[in-house]
C-alpha cells in the first residue's frame, strides 16, 4: 500500500480521494522544518503540502521512495522543481481552483478601502459615532491597475469592470485584454494612471523587490495599494512610510516574506497599527470552496499519475494525457532527454519479446519522458535493463 504525508491542514477531501485510490494517508495539521521533513518522508510515496513546508534540495535527495508532491496551492516557489524533476519526483499545483476566493476577497478590500470601512469600523468599536463622507468614494468611476494579468488578473479585470470601474494592467507577457481593460507599455504608466493598484504576479525569483518605495513615489496621492501575491515582491517598510505620509491612503496586504508556520504562532510586521490597512493571514484562497476544489484536483492529478503515469499539468515534467487501457502493462520511463533514447527502449523490449501495443513520448528541456504499453507481461529483467541505463531518471512499471 502506498504512503502519503499530508500536511498544513488540507481539506478532508485531500485525503477522502486518495485513501480510496487505496493510499495509507498520514495528516498533520501544520509544516515541518526541513530536518523534521526529511524524517517524516522515509516510505513516503505522495507528500501533500501549501505554502508554508519548503521542499528543498536536501529534503528531495534525502527522500528516495517519493514519486510526486502535490502542491495543494496556486505557487510552487516552495518547491525546489528542478532538483525534483532530475530525481523524477512530479510536482502538480492547482493553478485554478482558488481564483474565484481571490478575486472576491481583491474586490471585498477595494470598496472597503476606498469607502474607509476599517476606520469607522475601529471607531465605532472603540464607541465613537463620525458620521462623514470625508474621504470615502464610490469605486464606480474609479480606476484599477492590475499588475499581472494572468488567471486572477483577467477575472478581477471582468468583476472590476461590472461594478464600473476602467481597468488597465501591466504584464511582461503578451495578454489579451478583456472587455474594456487597457494595456499599459510601462509599469510607472500604470502607476501615474491608477486609483486602486494591485499585485497579481507570480512566484519567479525575477519578482523579488519588484515594488518600493520608488513604485509608491509614482503611485497617485490618495491611490490605494494590494497585495495578493508573494510577500517578497514589496518592501514593506516602504509602504509603511507612504502610508503614513498620507500618499497611500490605504492598502491590503495578505501575504508576507516571513510567515508563521503553525496556525496560532505569532505574527509580527511594520504595518501592524496603521490606519486603513488590512493585514490578513495569507488566507486570499482560502474559503471552503477553494479549498475543497483545490483538495479534489491536485489529489487526482497525484493519484493520476501514480497509477496511470499521466503527467498533465505537471510543472516540472514532460506533459503526457494518459488513461489506464485495460489489461495493459505500462512502463513509464523517465530520461535524460538525449539522441537513442527512445530506439534504445524498443530495442530492449524487443530483445525481450515484449510487443507494443501503444507508445508516446514528451520531452521537456533536459528531460524526456516516454510510456510504452506492452501486450504482454514485463518481466524484470527489462526493467534493469532500463533503469541501468545511464540516462535513466526513473523508470515505474504500472499494470
Amino acid at each position: 500500500m502506498p504512503k502519503a504525508l499530508l500536511l498544513e491542514n488540507l481539506h478532508p477531501q485531500a485525503r477522502s480521494i486518495l485513501e480510496s485510490a487505496g493510499f495509507d494517508v498520514t495528516t498533520r495539521t501544520g509544516a515541518l522544518d526541513e530536518h523534521e521533513l526529511v524524517e517524516a518522508l522515509q516510505g513516503v510515496q505522495l507528500l501533500g503540502i501549501r505554502s508554508k513546508t519548503h521542499v528543498t534540495s536536501a529534503v528531495l535527495e534525502q527522500a528516495p521512495d517519493l514519486v510526486a508532491v502535490g502542491a495543494y496551492c496556486i505557487g510552487t516557489n516552495q518547491i525546489d522543481l528542478a532538483t525534483a524533476a532530475s530525481l523524477g519526483v512530479a510536482t502538480f499545483n492547482a493553478p485554478f481552483s482558488n481564483t474565484r476566493s481571490v478575486v472576491e476577497i481583491a474586490i471585498a478590500q477595494i470598496i472597503a478601502l476606498t469607502r474607509r470601512l476599517t476606520e469607522l469600523d475601529r471607531a465605532m468599536h472603540d464607541g465613537i459615532w463620525n458620521k462623514s463622507a470625508t474621504g470615502a468614494h464610490e469605486v464606480r468611476g474609479r480606476t484599477l491597475g492590475i499588475i499581472g494579468y494572468g488567471n486572477i488578473g483577467t477575472q478581477l479585470s471582468v468583476l472590476a469592470e461590472n461594478l464600473g470601474m476602467s481597468v488597465v494592467f501591466y504584464d511582461t507577457a503578451e495578454k489579451l485584454a478583456l472587455g474594456n481593460a487597457r494595456r499599459m507599455d510601462t509599469l510607472d504608466e500604470l502607476l501615474e494612471t491608477a486609483d486602486v493598484v494591485t499585485l497579481h504576479v507570480d512566484g519567479r525569483s525575477g519578482n523579488a523587490g519588484l515594488f518600493g518605495a520608488k513604485q509608491f513615489a509614482r503611485m497617485r496621492p490618495g491611490a490605494v495599494f494590494l497585495n495578493l501575491s508573494r510577500g517578497f515582491v514589496v518592501d514593506y517598510a516602504a509602504l509603511r512610510d507612504a502610508v503614513v505620509s498620507g500618499h497611500v491612503s490605504g492598502a491590503a496586504v495578505d501575504v508576507f516574506p516571513v510567515e508563521p508556520k503553525r496556525k496560532g504562532d505569532p505574527f509580527d510586521s511594520e504595518l501592524r497599527g496603521l490606519p486603513n490597512v488590512i493585514l490578513t493571514p495569507h488566507t486570499g484562497g482560502s474559503t471552503e470552496e477553494a479549498q475543497e476544489a483545490i483538495g479534489q484536483f491536485v489529489s487526482n492529478k497525484v493519484r493520476d499519475y501514480l497509477s496511470t503515469g499521466s503527467t498533465t499539468l505537471s510543472v516540472n515534467l514532460p506533459n503526457l494525457a494518459l488513461d489506464q487501457p485495460p489489461g495493459a502493462h505500462r512502463l513509464a520511463y523517465l530520461h535524460r532527454n538525449v539522441p537513442g533514447v527512445l530506439a534504445a527502449v524498443n530495442a530492449t523490449l524487443a530483445e525481450h519479446g515484449v510487443n507494443i501495443e501503444g507508445q508516446l513520448l514528451a520531452t521537456r528541456g533536459d528531460l524526456g519522458y516516454v510510456v510504452t504499453d506492452a501486450g504482454s507481461s514485463v518481466d524484470q529483467a527489462v526493467v534493469d535493463a532500463l533503469s541501468s541505463r545511464p540516462e535513466s531518471v526513473r523508470l515505474r512499471l504500472l499494470s
